[in-house]
């Protein structure tokens, strides 16, 4: 047993294809038919069950799967030390994100990682903050970047940039002429929003009971699987939407939504640095961790896509809701 064959039998196991897993690890569809093949003949079993569409587990394979996590993650941490050693001239660093800082935040800094250490291969998962959750929970990710923090004990959760939903109509609409509405005018205007489950839309939600309204008093008009789906039908004239400012940046600059202010609404909010309490011993995470921690996005994103809403940053590159640093304790600041 080897690790590409782990490796190959995980992903086939976590896609149900082998052509995605193939795809995956830069590899024909043949060569990791070849591996799964050579690793049910070592162990004697039969590790999936083919069907006409999908591959599934096996028994076998469903029992072999949680230690193959395991076997690949002990293979990783030995290999973090020796990269630790070598001066990150090599390594692995797996990365999830919810679509805010996984589409918008973190390609640039991953870019900005990669030229300082070009040896390390990064990859990024982008998915819902649940799933998100979930990686870290399964040890599948290495770090984890969503809109809400974990409430698990065993995964760290730090605030890392301050985001602000924002109100976002299209050129034409009866407020884009910047002035601000009230919570009451909400009513009956025609929504467009994430899907039920994303941090954007529970933020929203607690948000406005907050205020006192109810998600069900909304028209939602129409429900979106993703953030630059939601925008671009606010740009069409199909209503409007909530989303984050990072995701709004660059359209709002292009003068091509305008943004509405709610009064008595306070819709800022953290996106969230996670980690599993037990240290994987993977170097480039530390080491991405810490430069996550340490550069500011003026730094590091391009003006078009900088966070205009909440400009100040603390210390360390920590930005607070509201503008100058603030810590979780500081009336105003902490988790939301």
């Amino acid at each position: 047993m080897n690790i590409k064959q782990l490796e190959a039998f995980l992903l086939v196991a976590e896609m149900g294809s082998f052509t995605r897993a193939a795809r995956k690890l830069f590899l024909s569809q043949p060569a990791v038919s070849f591996l799964i093949k050579s690793l049910e003949e070592e162990l004697e079993v039969e590790l999936f069950s083919r069907q006409e569409r999908r591959v599934e587990l096996s028994a076998a394979g469903r029992l072999l799967l949680p230690e193959a996590r395991q076997l690949l993650k002990q293979y990783r941490r030995m290999h973090g030390v020796l990269e630790e050693l070598k001066g990150l001239k090599t390594g692995l660093l797996e990365l999830g994100a919810s679509t805010i800082p996984g589409e918008y935040i973190l390609p640039w800094y991953i870019g900005s990682f990669r030229r300082c250490y070009p040896g390390v291969k990064v990859t990024l998962r982008v998915s819902g903050s649940g799933d998100v959750l979930d990686w870290l929970k399964e040890r599948l990710i290495d770090i984890g970047i969503a809109g809400r923090p974990a409430t698990r004990a065993d995964i760290v959760s730090e605030p890392w940039l301050a985001d602000t939903l924002v109100l976002l109509v299209p050129p034409g609409h009866a407020w884009s002429d910047g002035q601000r509405v009230q919570v009451k005018d909400l009513l009956g205007q025609p929504f467009i929003l994430r899907e039920p489950g994303s941090g954007t839309r529970q933020v929203w939600e607690e948000r406005l009971t907050a205020a006192g309204l109810s998600a069900a008093d909304l028209f939602v008009a129409m429900e979106m699987g993703s953030t630059r789906a939601v925008i671009s039908a606010v740009q069409a004239g199909l209503g409007i939407g909530v989303v984050s400012c990072w995701a709004a940046a660059e359209c709002l600059a292009l003068r091509l939504v305008k943004h509405v202010l709610v009064e008595e609404m306070d819709l800022s909010r953290y996106l969230y640095l996670l980690k599993s309490n037990h240290d994987s011993g993977n170097y480039a995470a530390r080491v991405f961790w810490e430069y996550l921690q340490k550069e500011r996005p003026a730094e590091i994103l391009p003006a078009g896509r900088q966070n205009v809403f909440t400009p100040d940053y603390g210390p360390a590159g920590l930005v607070w809701p509201g503008g100058g640093a603030a810590g979780p304790d500081t009336p105003g600041g902490g988790a939301r």
